[in-house]
């Protein structure tokens, strides 16, 4: 016998046919929850950061102001082999979510645990509130918890089969993941503060953990480049961010309570039990490693004041530890709270979903809000004014604005159109002249905000000017010789800031490549 297994045994209810087996049940309920985002996944319309991620992705570079180049490359990939539908853009966010559910039952089959752990864990999962958004829209959080989660599982595979080689393997996909998203590093970093308090720090002494980082370090090193050659954006933009107080900050207790929010409040007692059994639990201390790793990203976290769903992309370990404990626990006492479990957690999915899916219409989603208990929780200061949850609101509204632009563009004679220039006040209003606005033959838009600033001005010279988005009218006016309203916007259900009006101007009262510095926008 492997001294390393975990002493629970198998119950008579897990020798069955494979289709009702634990690993059967997991990818029934992955199915689901893929076929739940594809049939939802034209429901409203384009995200403003998947516009611009697919404008990111027609400038491949290796790294972005807000962002390192991984969602670049995947939106090239996906415009190219897909198409630019709603379907398309959201397919392989569809597919994560599944993958990540499929992941949280293998998960729980290295801890050790039978068929019901493998259910609970995979529902917590599939019906976290956070999730649902995640595996929805076009964004980096999409497979950051699969690329997290791949590492945990190599983690209990060292610690299981004492294989040190493995790490190279943590080191690529660590390695990876910094090209997905920054915030990778908080979680290699509680790994190794949970290598340092447990018994795995021997994993130091061995030359394959630090041939991983080397190799992270590697696949990162273009990133870090790019940053140095641009003066390190990011950071620049982190410290805007805080010096305008865009972000809503808030206090651990409330960080806290977001996270029950977040996590279905069902399955964040299950990510509990989890942390306890893998803390206390005989069975469970070997892994204490993914213990402190957890606690650790939480609490980095709280400390930086990060947004509230920055560290979910941990918990489905913590599901997977959950339903170990919770199967071993009701093996010899209270039976009844398998079921319950499930039960709850179902009918707490089910009357949160239309916050976290699109299952409504608006006009039915407005209805059920007012019904809600409680406001929706914001991340941004810019979110609360919305009558819809960002992640909704930030869809309306484009189509109605480029059409609008287009009338402006198309009412000018046709040697004033190739002189005009149309300026996006966000990258999202810019990504949405990139990808709606060929159909009405207008040009890609220029922009101060994010990475367009980066991309220029091109060959406009600021002579016409159609701009989006302007929040302040009369500075704006103050740029040219002449500015006047040319459209108005009223979507009800756009946020505020995609209702501003479409201004044309003309006479820019210097060349615009002297002027671009000081349209710089990173915030």
């Amino acid at each position: 016998m492997n001294a390393n297994a975990i002493p629970i045994k198998a119950s008579s209810s897990d020798k069955t046919a494979w289709w009702a087996s634990g690993a059967a049940i997991v990818l029934w309920i992955a199915a689901a929850k893929l076929i739940l985002h594809l049939l939802t996944a034209s429901r409203y319309g384009f995200f403003g950061d998947e516009m611009y991620h697919l404008a990111c992705g027609e400038h491949l570079d290796w790294g972005y102001v807000d962002q390192p180049p991984l969602i670049a490359l995947v939106a090239w990939i996906v415009r190219h082999v897909l198409g630019e539908s709603l379907l398309a853009v959201r397919f392989i966010p569809a597919v994560c979510g599944a993958t990540l559910v499929w992941l949280a039952g293998a998960l729980v089959r290295e801890f050790g645990g039978g068929r019901f752990a493998q259910t609970l864990a995979a529902l917590a999962t599939a019906c976290a509130g956070i999730y649902f958004v995640m595996s929805y829209l076009f964004t980096m959080n999409a497979w950051e918890p699969l690329i997290w989660m791949g590492c945990a599982w190599l983690v209990i595979r060292i610690i299981k089969t004492g294989n040190q080689k493995l790490w190279v393997w943590f080191g690529a996909l660590a390695g990876l993941g910094l090209e997905n998203k920054y915030s990778m590093g908080v979680f290699g970093f509680g790994v190794v503060v949970g290598l340092l308090l447990t018994p795995e720090r021997r994993a130091l002494a061995q030359k394959w953990i630090w041939i991983g980082g080397v190799i992270a370090l590697l696949i990162f090193l273009p990133n870090i480049l790019w940053n140095i050659r641009h003066d390190w954006p990011f950071l620049e933009l982190m410290r805007n961010i805080r010096a305008a107080g865009r972000d809503i900050a808030v206090g651990p207790v409330e960080f806290m309570a977001r996270q029950m929010f977040l996590m279905n409040f069902v399955g964040f007692l299950i990510a509990l039990a989890g942390l306890l059994w893998i803390l206390l639990a005989r069975e469970g201390k070997k892994f204490r490693v993914l213990a402190w790793t957890f606690l650790t990203v939480l609490a980095t976290f709280i400390a930086l004041k990060g947004k509230d769903y920055y560290p979910t992309p941990a918990y489905p370990m913590m599901f997977a530890a959950g339903g170990v404990a919770i199967e071993a626990f009701t093996r010899r006492r209270m039976a009844w709270l398998k079921p319950a479990l499930v039960v709850a957690l179902l009918a707490v999915t089910i009357a949160l979903l239309p916050i976290v899916s699109p299952v409504f219409s608006p006009e039915n989603y407005l209805r059920y809000q007012e019904k809600l208990p409680f406001p929706v929780p914001a991340t941004e200061r810019s979110h609360m004014y919305a009558s819809l949850p960002h992640h909704f609101a930030w869809q309306f509204g484009w189509p109605e604005m480029v059409a609008a632009v287009a009338r402006v563009y198309n009412s000018l004679p046709a040697e004033e159109r190739a002189k005009t220039a149309i300026f996006g006040g966000s990258f999202a209003q810019a990504g949405a002249i990139d990808l709606l606005g060929p159909k009405y033959g207008l040009p890609k838009a220029i922009g101060g905000h994010q990475s367009y600033w980066l991309w220029g001005p091109r060959e406009y010279t600021g002579e016409i000017v159609i701009v989006i988005g302007s929040g302040d009218v009369e500075e704006t006016r103050g740029y040219f010789n002449s500015c006047e309203v040319a459209a108005e916007l009223h979507h009800p259900y756009a946020r505020p800031g995609e209702n501003r009006p479409v201004l044309l101007c003309r006479g820019l009262k210097w060349p615009l490549k002297e002027v671009w510095p000081r349209l710089k926008d990173w915030d």
